[in-house]
């Protein structure tokens, strides 16, 4: 009787996301964690360690959150009270909006006529990240009515 010998079995390998322009990643819109881990594994060079930062700041903060990815960028809200923060990537930043922002004090630095109620922070290599501002913002932003799309 022959032995036969085994052909090894193909596995798909997982493409990784591609990454858009100025480097954010492409990740199908989708609820839950799954997808927001996705988006911060695929984040590039130091913006991943800042999504990470970001995304275990406001899980302390607001425990009973809401996660989901939304036009490629990662959205925390409460449920049933909208959106109240989401974060993406740029080439040179990563760019935290608060939907309320002109509710928070002190308000984010970023902001035009355009933008209505919202803020933002821009945060690029090198700078300082203010843990206490930023958890202060997100427990506050969170407390507010959110944006529902």
């Amino acid at each position: 009787m022959a032995k036969t010998q085994r052909q090894p079995t193909k596995v798909a390998a997982k493409a990784a996301p591609v990454l858009l322009s100025g480097g954010n990643p492409q990740i199908a819109k989708g609820d839950g964690d799954a997808p927001v881990q996705a988006y911060i594994a695929a984040m590039p060079g130091w913006k991943r360690g800042l999504g990470e930062r970001l995304d275990m700041l406001i899980v302390r903060n607001v425990p009973e959150v809401r996660k989901a990815v939304r036009w490629n960028s990662p959205f925390y809200g409460i449920e049933g009270q909208g959106w109240f923060v989401a974060f993406h990537v740029l080439t040179h930043y990563v760019k935290v909006t608060f939907f309320n922002g002109m509710s928070l004090r002190p308000i984010p630095p970023g902001g035009t006529v355009k933008s209505k109620e919202a803020r933002w922070i821009d945060i690029r290599e090198g700078d300082e990240f203010d843990e206490a501002q930023m958890a202060d913002w997100v427990k506050q932003a969170a407390a507010l009515p959110g944006w529902i799309p």
